[in-house]
């Protein structure tokens, strides 16, 4: 019997953040896998699409890249509105940022859908990678992974600290996204078309097995 490959789950995100985190970068490294130092900061907001297969599901993302100065806050819940997916971004090195950051993930469980999936991060890691573990200088970290991590824990987050700039875990945060949205490809229509492969889709097998293999190309 041949198999199809399943359509593409379409799955709306948006990049929230203070300006200069580095949201455009990480967008910019899992999209077109570069990184370009000096970026203009976003006008508005940005859209752009990628695809990425999860165990037996390509979920193709449909990402607003918002901008973070200050006068353009008005305009983020047109872009989270409606979005299945949130990635808040601050920079390890700024505690402020870290403040906003708490600051968006209260906006998102105030006015955003109930189940939007939103994952916390802490970019900018290649600041810091190399740093000894008890440096009596002063840190370039701001921000330590215990506090984010705990951000997260309190509010139902993934966690990842990422390098835009080094690609460090940017793939891992759209994979562990896709992992966690909700499988609704023969649900989606809302029942009002009958899909041709309707019944072929058993939600069951969709527990993650961890060893499934995950790619972003």
């Amino acid at each position: 019997m041949s198999h199809h490959p399943a359509p593409a789950t379409a799955v709306k995100l948006v990049l929230l953040g203070e300006a200069a985190v580095g949201k455009s970068s990480l967008v910019l490294r899992f999209v077109s896998n570069d990184f370009q130092e000096n970026k203009e900061p976003t006008i508005g907001a940005a859209f752009l699409t990628q695809k990425c297969t999860i165990g037996d599901r390509t979920i193709k993302y449909e990402i607003w890249d918002t901008a973070g100065q200050e006068r353009f806050a008005s305009l983020a819940p047109m872009y989270y509105r409606n979005a299945q997916a949130a990635v808040v971004v601050y920079d390890i090195t700024k505690p402020a940022s870290f403040i906003k950051a708490r600051h968006w993930v209260k906006e998102l469980h105030e006015q955003a859908s109930k189940d939007i999936t939103i994952a916390l991060v802490g970019n900018k890691y290649d600041l810091v990678e190399d740093e000894p573990e008890s440096a009596d200088g002063e840190s370039l970290r701001k921000v330590s992974f215990e506090e984010g991590q705990a951000l997260a824990d309190e509010e139902g987050l993934l966690f990842f600290e990422t390098s835009a700039k080094t690609s460090h875990n940017v793939n891992e945060v759209f994979i562990g996204i896709g992992e966690k949205i909700p499988d609704t490809s023969s649900a989606r229509q809302g029942g009002s078309q009958p899909s041709s492969n309707e019944g072929r889709i058993d939600l069951s097998t969709n527990a993650n097995t961890g060893d499934a293999r995950s790619s972003c190309c």
